[in-house]
């Protein structure tokens, strides 16, 4: 099959052909129709995530397509099925598993960090009974492959984790794929959402998908000056809610800076290295602060729900869509273009 390859960290990536995987006993190879470009991709790239530990590498982890081959102990899904996925594969029988949370399974395994993912033609999924979604009919595959990430991460920490509500602020720091996606779900559900970003075009799709309000922050914006910003918004009062969608230690001090007394701080991007917080506000104010990773497989029917009646309109975010052999370059580009960026395969 063809590949998009890196043999470096931070060194080129090419596509090339290697060898096609082999569903596991209790897996599935799923032939990709559609895979998307995540800023976690780049964190992966550039040697940040421990999972990755042997190189060459294959990247891509949020992905939808058709099932080419099971293996024998598969029992709800045969070839030739629609299928999406979270970027989470959870074992199915740990602690975490059996009460639900198969999001922080203890024995997760995620394509394109932990094995080879789905910057290709095929890629592999373990425990396929667990991790497999079904595409409802007429779903197209760039929209399912934009869920299994960005837009399931975004609709869990906003929804659950953030526990957002109609007429409440939510502030979303870093509108890329999954801001844009929680400020589309904080609208859906109601909240008033405040858009942070350092770039006018990714703050203009954030309007269009419900931003009640957009603060421009500027590339030497100190995180005090940003969530004055954002607390002026407001209002003066702060935040409800507030997600730091992209993943630095400036956009995680500035959405708990920004925050209300008893306020709740969502982390969602990912903070390579140690990150200085500023917990004595955390504790002065009384603030929550959680984490958000990813959505199990069985908690999708009410995004889907919400998607079928056209509440929710993930295909929208969207906005370019490249084959294998530009995906290269677009891996060392994480914030180059505003909203979704999905790789076809076929293309």
């Amino acid at each position: 099959m063809r590949a998009v390859v890196y043999e470096e960290f931070g060194g080129r990536a090419g596509v090339r052909e290697v060898a096609d995987p082999v569903a596991p006993p209790d897996g599935v190879v799923i032939r990709v129709e559609a895979t998307g470009m995540c800023r976690s991709d780049w964190h992966g790239w550039m040697g940040h995530d421990a999972d990755i530990t042997v190189l060459p590498h294959v990247p891509g982890h949020e992905l939808a397509g058709v099932v080419e081959s099971a293996g024998p102990q598969v029992t709800r899904w045969r070839p030739g099925d629609r299928v999406m996925t979270p970027f989470v594969c959870a074992c199915g029988s740990c602690r975490e598993c059996t009460t639900g949370n198969q999001q922080v399974c203890e024995r997760q395994t995620q394509p394109g960090f932990t094995h080879w993912g789905s910057f290709a033609e095929f890629v592999a999924i373990d425990h396929a009974d667990v991790n497999l979604v079904r595409l409802p009919d007429g779903m197209a595959f760039a929209t399912a492959a934009s869920l299994g990430c960005r837009f399931a991460t975004a609709f869990r920490a906003v929804v659950d984790q953030g526990r957002a509500r109609a007429g409440r602020w939510l502030a979303v720091h870093g509108c890329g794929g999954v801001g844009l996606s929680a400020v589309m779900i904080g609208a859906a559900v109601g909240a008033r959402v405040v858009a942070v970003d350092v770039s006018p075009a990714a703050l203009d799709l954030a309007r269009r998908f419900g931003a009640a309000e957009c603060v421009l922050v500027g590339e030497g914006d100190s995180p005090e000056e940003s969530a004055a910003r954002v607390r002026a918004a407001t209002g003066g009062g702060g935040a409800d809610v507030s997600l730091d969608a992209l993943g630095a230690g400036a956009t995680c001090a500035a959405s708990i800076g920004s925050l209300r007394r008893r306020g709740r701080h969502v982390q969602v991007g990912l903070l390579p290295g140690e990150t200085s917080l500023p917990m004595g506000r955390v504790i002065a104010h009384e603030l929550e602060i959680a984490g958000s990773h990813g959505m199990a497989a069985h908690a999708y029917p009410p995004m889907l729900e919400l998607i079928a009646a056209g509440v929710l309109r993930p295909d929208l975010l969207v906005t370019r869509t490249v084959g294998l052999d530009d995906a290269p370059d677009a891996l060392t580009q994480p914030g180059a273009h505003p909203g979704v960026t999905m790789i076809i395969p076929g293309r």
